[in-house]
């Protein structure tokens, strides 16, 4: 929130913000004055000489931090002469190149794969806070602060809270209402906003009263906000206007207040004839109606709806909500009685009778509740991390492809036949110790395991490790020849062909609120073609809660609905029956689908009244829990199934599920994500699509971490629900569960309070859940029982009591329960105070709170998600296989395995070595951060064409300057070892004054083309070992063209 206030702020000052929409919090309170703002934004332009220094203070001041590499907003990095900087609200992150103290170049780059996209003239480098660290006030606070503080307080340092102890040292004489002078002031319901100034200033009182029990520094409250007189009074220095539906007595206006009366918009619940017959009766009174909905297909229902009732309407294109919308109609016209259609994010419209106006929003029409248009985000990295190594620590376990399970313990510089080079320390049984040179890291990945199973090291030389690959390897291809068994059946198994277009299927696409990601284009596309065969469907879409699987599935129900076939959802919780229940009925409220839920919250009557109508057909689709498997319910032609969590039933459920996969489409959802390496290795065998990009602000939670307090709890709770909002406490021990209950209820008394727990009775359980999903409670104080899956828009509050106790992933799954809106999330974890932490928790704090700001402990827990998501996905079997050799190696294994079932060539199971005596690595100077280096040489590492090989060289030279030599040789070789595993070369080595090249038995080289090229070149010797040795002709660097040369001529 502070960020977005920061935002607006700079915005404001800066003249770009016409209209300002805000809360009487934000309202009343004291500011800097506008000058302020402006300089807190800093515009840079090609060819400005810039104080690189005094830009990095300026940048750490308004709340960058440094992250290399830079991945998301308010991040940024130098290295040498090149500053990477992602500004709030840019569209990509850029990049500055300084000659001297010139900006010479600006360029956008792409976060994900650190490449630059293209040049730019000028960037603007928005603030991220509105309290910039300023010495000054740092150093007066430390004199006024002098001894009333803890010891973990630091002289003319920043300190928690600092930036409300400011107008202590410089009043806050200035408001909002002086950032745009000559603005209307236009005040919804001012009864209210009196009523909400004066619950906010009790609230300041008694935090002010505490701190000064508690002897701690304090602004009072008015030295930060206007009182509602005073605000009233700066308001009316301007025009006013009163908009309120109920028409109190107003005092006196002067010459520059007006009185708005206001009412409720009608609503209709999806009832669009009633709606269409009352319009008659607002038009007959000389009104004008503007209908809103929430995209394109919605618009054309209502178009041809009004068509058919033969009521006028007029269109509003491209969207209401944007000013370009009105460009092409003339302002007569808009003062004639009319019904205007168009699209707009407003979810509850109003009517004005002065203006003879009624506005309907989409809520109003059809109950279902817009959300404002959002850009796509990027795609995740998440699952880029497994094997490059960026959050690789000593004492993590590593595995090596050819020497099995060891220990990281750092990178250490060695020199080898008179060469420099870095090599990566593994700790092996008995203390052993293994030196990998960093060009050969593609034989090392991260050891990555189920449920943190810890292995035991492996002995280097041993045999232990070859018979493990060998054992996992045999049960591997036992596993495909039955997926690929499966495949082919189903291959050859008779289904339905869902394969015309209807008009309505366009238009309930195009009625989607949001910007489709791409993950979610591709998906859907791959869900039609399988609905296009006419053999049976059964895709598994794996992706996180918000992610858009179920927009996925409702469009592939919507398509066999159209085709008059039936739609069974099956979900395991009565809960998410009922909330896809919900989100069905409203997503097809503008269409003729009828759609009915079975489960337990049905009465019985209710239950035998929907099988009728189930077998005689008069249903689309069905929502239920595994009540939908049971004998007596009949479908009149069922011809999609779509299951939600599959793993999570039970196995006579799941019996009964694989045996309606053969005769319908089956379309099984998981919100628990899946390694891509995993998805890559059974592609083929099983028809998966993976839906990785978050929603816009998915990662932006804001986490706190701090000691437990009564009041950090109310100000939490309170802030929550002053916004309308809801809130998950947890607290992990059902014998005190009551007790914080208690605790809650009298911090916040207005609170409505539901509590949750697995010792409850199921059906109780169930009905605390639904109150709770349907708004009738405000806080859920409950267990790490609060349910995966649900999709609570309006919780946007989490509070952790005692997160020392848990672990990382345990954290980010309850973190996630939060975040599900376009509104800023917050996710409180509380720990006791740190002078009574042991030290394992001390340390766990430290990685909590590097959690909390979205470091490598997010990543570790991102992981353990997807780790649990290819255990579900594998089944138990098959998790000692994985724990005993590593995630990645085990993907790369079944790879293996798959392609060779497939009859595709196999890959050689060896690696080429070259060693040339040439400087190959990457100089510290160059690359002076450890991770990144390891990173690059995994990824110089991983080459497999030239594109790519030109494409690394390229990334280093935008992202870090110039190539050095020994960088440059690095790259020759990997070139080198690409096109020598492909001939099957083992190894190229120089032997004094010759170069001995070493052929695999099994060399994909012709002999005749070997034999052509030796009788070219003077000196060249075949040996009966496979050996071919060239002489050499002058230094190593002018070799190695003719060793590609040589290798090129090999390969034809």
């Amino acid at each position: 929130m502070s960020e977005k206030r920061a935002l607006g702020l700079g915005k404001l000052a800066s003249g770009q913000a016409a209209l300002v929409v805000l809360p009487i919090e934000a309202a009343a309170s004291r500011t800097e004055p506008p000058e302020f703002y402006r300089q807190l934004v800093r515009h840079l332009r090609r060819h400005d000489e810039v104080d690189l220094e005094e830009l990095l203070a300026h940048l750490e001041a308004v709340g960058y931090s440094r992250h290399d590499p830079v991945e998301m907003a308010g991040q940024f990095s130098v290295r040498g002469g090149i500053l990477d900087v992602f500004s709030p609200e840019a569209r990509r992150p850029v990049r500055l190149e300084l000659f001297g103290d010139e900006v010479e170049l600006l360029r956008e780059f792409d976060a994900e794969t650190q490449r630059s996209t293209g040049a730019v003239e000028r960037v603007a480098l928005l603030p991220l806070t509105e309290f910039p660290l300023r010495k000054d006030i740092l150093g007066e606070l430390s004199t006024r602060m002098d001894g009333s503080t803890s010891g973990t307080f630091v002289p003319g340092e920043p300190f928690a809270g600092w930036e409300f102890l400011v107008p202590l040292v410089q009043p806050l004489s200035h408001t909002l209402l002086d950032l745009c002078p000559q603005g209307i002031v236009f005040l919804e319901e001012p009864a209210e906003l009196a009523q909400a100034m004066e619950r906010l200033w009790l609230l300041l009182e008694a935090e002010f009263d505490q701190a000064l029990k508690m002897d701690c520094p304090a602004a009072e409250p008015h030295e930060f906000y206007l009182r509602w007189d005073q605000l009233m009074e700066r308001g009316r220095e301007r025009q006013v206007v009163y908009a309120e539906e109920l028409e109190l007595a107003q005092e006196q206006l002067s010459p520059s207040e007006f009185h708005f009366p206001t009412r409720p918009a009608p609503s209709y619940h999806g009832h669009l004839d009633r709606c269409l017959a009352e319009l008659d009766g607002w038009l007959a009174q000389q009104y004008r109606v503007v209908l809103l909905t929430s995209g394109a297909g919605e618009t054309e229902r209502l178009a041809e709806l009004f068509a058919e009732h033969r009521t006028p309407f007029r269109r509003a294109e491209p969207a209401i909500a944007t000013s370009s919308a009105w460009e092409n109609v003339a302002s007569d016209d808009l003062e004639l009685p009319a019904c205007w259609i168009g699209r707009g994010g407003i979810a509850r419209g109003v009517l004005i009778p002065a203006a003879r106006l009624l506005v309907l929003g989409t809520q109003d029409l059809f109950d279902a509740s817009p959300v404002v248009a959002q850009p796509a985000a990027a795609r995740s990295h998440i699952s880029t991390f497994l094997s490059d190594f960026r959050d690789l620590e000593p004492g993590d376990y590593v595995v090596h492809v050819e020497n099995g399970i060891g220990c990281y313990r750092g990178l250490k510089e060695l020199t080898a036949d008179g060469v420099a080079q870095e090599f990566m320390e593994l700790e092996y049984k008995d203390n052993d110790r293994l030196y990998v040179p960093l060009t050969r890291l593609e034989l090392v990945q991260k050891y990555r395991a189920m449920e943190g199973a810890r292995p035991a090291l492996d002995r280097l030389g041993g045999l232990t490790w070859a018979r493990t690959k060998a054992r996992i390897k045999k049960a591997m291809q036992e596993m495909a020849e039955e997926l690929l068994k499966l495949y082919a059946e189903r291959e050859t198994a008779g289904g339905i062909a869902f394969a015309d277009e209807n008009p309505w299927q366009r238009e309930l696409e195009e009625s989607f609120e949001y910007e489709e990601t791409p993950d979610q284009l591709r998906t859907i596309e791959e869900v039609r073609r399988d609905m296009e065969k006419d053999r049976p469907m059964d895709r598994l879409i794996c992706g996180d809660v918000g992610y858009g699987k179920t927009e996925v599935g409702m469009r592939a129900a919507f398509r066999a609905a159209l085709h008059s076939k039936q739609v069974a959802v099956l979900t395991p919780t009565t809960i998410l029956a009922y909330q896809h229940y919900e989100t069905f009925r409203q997503r097809f409220a503008a269409f003729p689908v009828r759609v009915e839920l079975l489960s337990r919250f049905r009465t019985a009557a209710e239950q035998r009244k929907v099988l009728r109508d189930l077998e005689a057909g008069k249903i689309d689709v069905v929502v239920g829990t595994h009540r939908l498997l049971s004998k007596d319910v009949v479908f009149h032609d069922l011809g999609l199934l779509v299951v939600d969590e599959e793993q999570r039933f039970g196995v006579r459920h799941k019996e009964r599920i694989k045996a309606m996969k053969k005769s319908v489409d089956v379309l099984s959802l998981s919100a628990t994500p899946i390694p891509r390496t995993l998805h890559m290795a059974l592609a083929g065998l099983r028809d998966m699509s993976l839906i990785e990009t978050p929603p816009r602000d998915r990662l932006a939670i804001q986490t706190v971490v701090a000691p437990f307090s009564e009041s950090l709890v109310r100000t939490a709770l309170t802030q929550e629900l002053e916004r309308g909002g809801q809130v998950y406490f947890v607290h992990n021990r059902v014998q005190s569960l009551p007790a914080i209950a208690s605790l809650v209820q009298k911090l916040v008394p207005q609170a409505r309070i539901g509590m949750a727990h697995g010792q409850m009775n199921e059906r109780h359980l169930e009905k605390v859940m639904l109150q709770f999903l349907r708004h009738e409670s405000d806080v859920l104080v409950a267990t790490t029982i609060i349910e995966n899956g649900l999709d609570i828009p309006l919780v946007n509050t989490i509070i952790i009591n005692r997160a020392d106790r848990m672990g990382l992933g345990e954290l980010y799954q309850l973190r996630g329960r939060v975040g599900r809106s376009n509104r800023r999330a917050y996710a409180y974890l509380l720990v006791p105070q740190e002078a009574r932490l042991t030290p394992v928790a001390r340390k766990r704090l430290s990685a909590l709170k590097e959690f909390s700001e979205l470091g490598s402990g997010f990543r570790v827990a991102a992981l353990d998600m997807e780790l649990r998501g290819a255990g579900n996905l594998l089944g138990g079997q098959q998790h000692g296989q994985v724990n005993a050799i590593g995630l990645e190696l085990y993907c790369q294994m079944l790879e293996g395995a798959v392609r060779e079932l497939r009859g595709e060539p196999a890959r050689p199971e060896f690696t080429t070595t070259i060693n040339l005596g040439l400087d190959i690595r990457i100089p510290s100077s160059y690359i002076p951060e450890e991770h990144q280096r390891l990173r690059m040489y995994k990824n110089i590492g991983g080459i497999r064409s030239t594109e790519e090989r030109d494409g690394v060289e390229q990334e280093l030279q935008d992202r870090y300057g110039a190539v050095p030599v020994p960088v440059r040789n690095l790259l020759d070789y990997a070139d080198l070892k690409l096109r020598a595993e492909r001939l099957w070369i083992r190894s190229i080595e120089r032997k004094k004054d010759a170069l001995a090249v070493q052929f695999h038995a099994e060399t994909k080289v012709e002999p005749a083309r070997l034999m052509d090229f030796i009788a070219t070149q003077p000196g060249t010797q075949f040996t009966p070992a496979g050996v071919l040795r060239l002489p050499l002709h002058g230094n190593m660097k002018d070799s190695l063209p003719r060793l590609q040369a040589l290798l090129a001529q090999l390969e034809g």
